[in-house]
């Protein structure tokens, strides 16, 4: 008689993803909240498709570029700093190995091993891959999962887009006194929806995240409308 042990996925891996996916759907909700914003801005002041199609096309464009590039030079800072810290401690486990050990055993000994095992575990660790282990415990870090900033901008960029895109076509193909409304209603659902797929990801309470988003995002939008309005008004 055989056992299956079904274990759910760990690793860093895991957690990257996760992190990955939160950050799409952080991205996502930039690209909503800010082209919307800009749409409902310029339909409070205009009626014409002609300037709202321009400054809604500006900010998609603008933002998706400016979010890529902000997380570009972020994870860019990142994996420098990750990749100087690996180097710290290769030059380390080189200079004083027998320190090294020292201080592997007494980070296992603060988890909760007794000595003995401690230094166990830290000798075979170390004689399988010391480097391995003390970047592992210490910081967290694993070298061969290390994030690239060109993806990172690529997936930002795509995320903000396929956000934008939702109140870009709101605005664009209904008529002209159903285009605010409209626009209201998708993106208070998109945020509705992006809501819970954050807190379900982070653990949270979805009611609060999901009031958040949606109460945040109708102020922005009221806000831009009523400005677009009020300037529109005073150039005419």
């Amino acid at each position: 008689m055989s056992t299956t042990f079904h274990t759910e996925p760990q690793g860093a891996g895991l957690g990257q993803r996760l992190n990955w996916l939160r950050a799409g759907v952080l991205g996502a909700n930039d690209g909503i909240v800010s082209v919307a914003a800009v749409a409902v801005g310029v339909a409070g002041a205009t009626t014409d498709l002609g300037p709202i199609i321009t400054a809604s096309s500006a900010a998609l464009v603008g933002g998706a570029i400016s979010m890529a590039l902000g997380e570009y030079v972020s994870v860019s800072s990142q994996r420098d700093t990750e990749r100087a810290l690996i180097e710290k401690e290769k030059r380390e486990l080189a200079e004083m190995p027998e320190q090294e050990l020292a201080e592997l055993a007494e980070l296992y000994r603060e988890k909760g091993l007794s000595e003995e095992t401690a230094l166990k575990v830290a000798e075979e660790l170390t004689a399988h891959d010391a480097l391995g282990a003390h970047l592992d415990i210490e910081l967290g870090i694993d070298p061969d999962d290390l994030t690239s900033p060109w993806q990172a901008a690529l997936s930002s960029a795509i995320a903000f887009t396929l956000g934008a895109l939702l109140p870009f076509l709101a605005i664009v193909l209904p008529p002209a006194e159903w285009r605010v409304p409209t626009t209201f209603v998708a993106v208070l659902i998109a945020l509705a929806l992006t809501g819970t797929i954050s807190a379900r990801l982070g653990g949270a309470g979805k009611r609060r995240a999901v009031t958040r988003l949606v109460v945040g995002g109708a102020l922005a939008l009221a806000v831009t409308w009523a400005l677009g309005l009020l300037l529109g008004t005073s150039v005419a």
